[in-house]
């Protein structure tokens, strides 16, 4: 199993920086095209989520990004340094009253993008995994 880490200050301008690691993850580890828009999209919202919600854009916050790459899947794991959140209580972005809203669909994408998600440590800690075909 091969593994990266990297951490970033909470800054929304950041995320090309998280763009940049997994474009060179796709690029190093030759990852397949269909699986790579996937990670993309999810981890990217991933961190967005960990920068504006967990750490309220607090620079002096950080987030961490550990790959973990393994025989048959990818994982990748976010974790903030904010107070967390309840998962299992969010409204539904998929609701009537919801559509109009913006913003509130990070999590769904995560979910449907990802094969499997997994929230710990209060939700300060969200783990993507992605399996390859």
């Amino acid at each position: 199993m091969e593994s990266i880490t990297i951490q970033i200050p909470s800054m929304v301008e950041n995320i090309r920086i998280i763009e940049s690691f997994i474009d060179n993850a796709k690029e190093i580890y030759k990852l397949d095209d269909d699986i790579y828009g996937n990670i993309l999209i999810a981890v990217t919202e991933t961190v967005n989520n960990a920068i504006k919600h967990g750490n309220n854009e607090d620079p002096t916050k950080n987030v961490s990004l550990q790959m973990h790459l393994e025989e048959n899947s990818v994982r990748f794991i976010v974790e903030d340094q904010g107070p967390g959140f309840d998962h299992n209580h969010l409204p539904d972005p998929t609701a009537p009253e919801s559509l109009e809203k913006i913003g509130g669909r990070g999590i769904f994408l995560m979910r449907h993008l990802s094969d499997e998600v997994h929230f710990r440590n209060e939700g300060r800690e969200v783990e993507l995994i992605f399996y390859f075909n």
